[in-house]
């Protein structure tokens, strides 16, 4: 899969199996509208119009079934045609399984897409998943030549027209987003320590034309970013905030991403045990799928200010290691007593938020971590984990998972019966909860905002990933389609505000728009 090239194509052309394998996919009720004029050039001449009428006879999905039309060339294969409410209609994870379990293999590939158009976004975005990048195996370094897949959308339903040389792009550069992603968060740290990682910032950044802000090592201890600097002091590769900024003219609002990065977590002094800590590479997701989403976003055209911050560092053991009992002071200006150096997401994190709100003048903040894994308990390991301080923005949240396929379900958010768990006789506040079976996941959310305040006026959006962020033992680029769906009415790209689900019109006065124009797009 390493070497696999992902394309999509309005019409992928005609080609018999031998020659192209195909795997024709869709909801089974989906399926049996496709006409047998619509995909016969991708079939004859081995298989017949009755073949394929029998093969569609015989798929009952529960939730899925597959049907071999040709040998090892050509398959049919169904997703499910109902869903219920907390998942995906188009859904996407089984898309994913299916695409890597039923494509034929070969060197010169092609997938058939039956969907309506409002799942074309989600589709596509599972499809990447399919096609991680990161591999070292010795196989894989010696093949230097690439495979193709070629991905061709039917559309069925009310507005079967097909897709335009726009969405397709909107569609290739969100995939590339998602494998750009997942590619990172696969990487392990031997590869992908913090230098890397500000090099991955800084490609994306020559590739928008923008040039990173970094603050790295003593400069982030003498400017009292107490939390990243505390966290990553002990590694070899020094901690950083790196931030890549969008700032167009008549932007009308600012919007702040921030992610966790810790590239790799050995849990510090309160070290991991051996079967925890493998893995832990994987603790970068948040601004690995921020940097994906960034990317991807700003390629399709962004109407207001996006900030993407990244706080980086190495959860590593050493003389200079934050010790547990040790008081740091965060850049919020508030003291943080170290119950547990394996809660460092957190830390950084609230440097990340605050530096948003201070020095960016972000209305809308919306942070992304791997951050707990009581998160695969609270939601599982599909959907990922919200909080926020405006019930609207939780609904929407909820809603752009449906729409993208990154699932994500909300938390409680109680700060008034949850927050006093990190009561401390010496600081301002513990980082780690005193009852861990009283809500963690919440908790640890909870602990980022107060640094904002709880009072703070403006939107904070927690979103924790440390479940979805892969499946098995392979990354899955979890994020990137979310936030291109969240923030999608902000974008220029017709498919992105057609996922989005803020932006519906509203019948708001103008003084009442101004007032409160980071509000002003939601349903």
């Amino acid at each position: 899969m390493a070497n696999v090239v992902l394309e999509f194509k309005v019409s992928a052309g005609d080609s018999e199996p031998q020659s192209r394998p195909v795997l024709i996919t869709g909801q089974h009720n989906n399926l049996q509208q496709v006409s047998w004029s619509q995909i016969k050039g991708k079939l004859q001449p081995v298989v017949s119009k009755e073949i394929w009428q029998a093969a569609l006879s015989a798929l009952n999905p529960n939730p899925t079934d597959s049907c071999p039309l040709y040998l090892n060339y050509a398959t049919v294969a169904a997703i499910p045609s109902r869903v219920s409410r907390h998942n995906s209609p188009s859904s996407a994870h089984f898309v994913s399984r299916l695409v890597r379990s039923c494509l034929p293999g070969g060197n010169n590939r092609c997938i058939v897409m039956v969907c309506e158009r409002s799942d074309v976004f989600a589709s596509s975005c599972a499809m990447a998943r399919a096609f991680p990048i990161f591999s070292r195996r010795s196989a894989s370094s010696r093949r230097t030549e690439k495979k193709h897949v070629t991905v061709e959308f039917v559309i069925v339903g009310q507005d079967a027209n097909p897709l335009e040389a726009a969405e397709l792009e909107c569609l290739s550069n969100a995939a590339d987003g998602v494998r750009l992603s997942a590619r990172i968060v696969d990487t392990p740290c031997n590869e992908m320590n913090t230098d890397h990682f500000l090099d991955e910032i800084r490609a994306v950044g020559n590739e928008l034309g923008i040039t990173p802000v970094i603050i790295r090592g003593e400069e982030l201890k003498q400017k009292g970013f107490g939390g990243i600097y505390g966290v990553g002091k002990a590694a070899e590769h020094p901690p950083a905030l790196a931030v890549l900024s969008h700032t167009p003219d008549g932007a009308t609002q600012t919007i702040a991403w921030v992610g966790k990065g810790i590239v790799y977590d050995t849990g510090g002094l309160s070290i991991k045990g051996k079967t925890t800590m493998p893995g832990m590479k994987r603790d970068c997701g948040g601004a690995a799928a921020i940097l994906g989403a960034f990317k991807a976003t700003i390629k399709q055209g962004f109407k207001d200010n996006l900030h993407a911050v990244f706080c980086l560092a190495e959860n590593s053991v050493g003389p200079t290691a934050t010790r547990p009992d040790d008081i740091h002071t965060l850049y919020s200006g508030k003291s943080v007593e170290i119950n547990n150096t394996d809660a460092e997401g957190r830390l950084v994190l609230a440097d990340g938020v605050v530096y948003a709100s201070k020095d960016l003048a972000a209305d809308i903040i919306l942070d992304m971590a791997t951050l707990t894994g009581a998160q695969g308990i609270s939601t599982g390991k599909y959907h990922a984990a919200v909080m926020t301080n405006s019930e609207q923005w939780e609904a929407a949240v909820v809603r752009a998972g449906r729409n993208s396929g990154d699932l994500a379900h909300p938390l409680v958010y109680c700060p008034e019966l949850h927050f006093s768990e990190f009561i401390s006789a010496v600081a301002d506040m513990k980082n780690s909860v005193a009852d861990r079976e009283n809500a963690q996941s919440s908790c640890a959310g909870l602990f980022i905002a107060s640094h904002l305040g709880f009072d703070w006026p403006g939107v904070w959006v927690h979103v924790d990933i440390a479940s979805p962020v892969h499946a098995g033992e392979r990354a899955t680029g979890f994020g990137v389609a979310l936030l291109m769906a969240l923030f999608g009415q902000a974008s220029d790209d017709s498919m992105l505000n057609q996922v989005s689900p803020l932006g519906a019109t509203t019948n708001v006065s103008e003084d009442h728009m101004e007032r409160d124009c980071k509000r002003r797009r939601l349903v």
